[in-house]
């Protein structure tokens, strides 16, 4: 019995089918990493021309135990950029993350501020009358 995964994850390894030339497993690596699959090919080559059983036994698991790249793995092409960015650079990614949140942070000790402070009620009251005239 075949098991699917319910949620594809996008910080999960695939094969890539669409991409891949005879497993999609290199393509597979090279989406996950953001890097240019004909250079995980080249690899790969490099790879068996030294170690040739190894890599074919490698490559042989790799390619029966990594489920297929979902085609909905990705809702939107902002998701797949920041995912990509993630996975080449995770702490510069979490740096980016860190500063949009501290700036959030700013933005609302601000709105606090404002709406706690009684230029907020003065506002508020020439608003009501304002409206009031109209």
């Amino acid at each position: 019995m075949k098991t699917l995964d319910p949620q594809p994850s996008p910080d999960r390894l695939y094969r890539d089918i669409r991409n891949g030339k005879i497993a999609g497993v290199c393509a597979g690596i090279a989406d996950y990493y953001s890097l240019n699959a004909n250079w995980v090919r080249i690899g790969c080559v490099v790879a068996a021309l030294m170690f040739t059983p190894t890599v074919l036994v490698l490559y042989a698991v790799a390619a029966f135990m990594l489920p297929k790249r979902p085609e909905n793995l990705y809702s939107s092409n902002d998701e797949e950029q920041f995912w990509r960015r993630y996975r080449r650079s995770p702490k510069e990614t979490l740096g980016e993350a860190r500063h949009r949140f501290r700036q959030l942070e700013s933005r609302l000790r601000q709105l606090e501020y404002y709406v706690t402070s009684d230029r907020f009620e003065l506002d508020r009251q020439f608003t009501d009358l304002e409206n009031s005239r109209r």
